[in-house]
């Protein structure tokens, strides 16, 4: 068995009640160590619709995750005897979103969405188990709204913005 095939339940196991989920585990070789990286993620539960925006994990929730996660692998000890550094942290705004619980935690953000028809921006304004809606449009142009289900969606990503749609401009 492979040793992320290992990890995975005792960190699933770990994480259980913290109000996080597992996005990811990597184990990679560094040397004579290794090097664990897990993405954990606020857990939102069983919601249909998200349309408020999710707050991202703070330092205190992610350092609360990374001595759950620690005190499990060496508890466990699926990582054997050789050593290991830990990272623990949250998915990137550059990580594609693939599961509906990504959009989810994502409403708020403008983000590209590319179809079989070409991409689509917009800002999301909700997201369900079946699909999203993104609204589109600007100070000169009408706001429109356009819903896609997740089968349409080949690939999506989140925008980087430097200020908030909400943010004003001082003349």
């Amino acid at each position: 068995m492979a040793t992320v095939d290992r990890v995975l339940p005792v960190l699933r196991e770990a994480l259980t009640g913290s109000g996080l989920v597992l996005e990811d585990v990597t184990v990679t070789p560094a040397g004579k160590r290794r090097v664990v990286r897990v993405l954990v993620d606020r857990d939102l539960g069983d919601v249909d619709t998200v349309t408020e925006v999710v707050p991202p994990l703070s330092l205190d929730e992610v350092g609360d995750a990374t001595g759950l996660v620690g005190d499990a692998l060496d508890t466990a000890d699926v990582l054997g005897e050789q050593p290991y550094t830990l990272e623990v942290s949250s998915p990137g705004v550059g990580r594609p979103l693939t599961e509906p619980r990504h959009f989810q935690r994502n409403v708020g953000r403008l983000l590209t969405v590319t179809t079989a028809e070409g991409d689509v921006a917009g800002r999301l304004v909700a997201a369900d188990r079946a699909g999203l809606t993104l609204a589109s449009g600007g100070p000169k142009t009408p706001t429109t709204e356009r819903t896609l289900g997740y089968d349409d969606v080949q690939r999506a990503v989140v925008e980087v913005e430097f200020g908030r749609p909400t943010e004003t401009k001082e003349s």
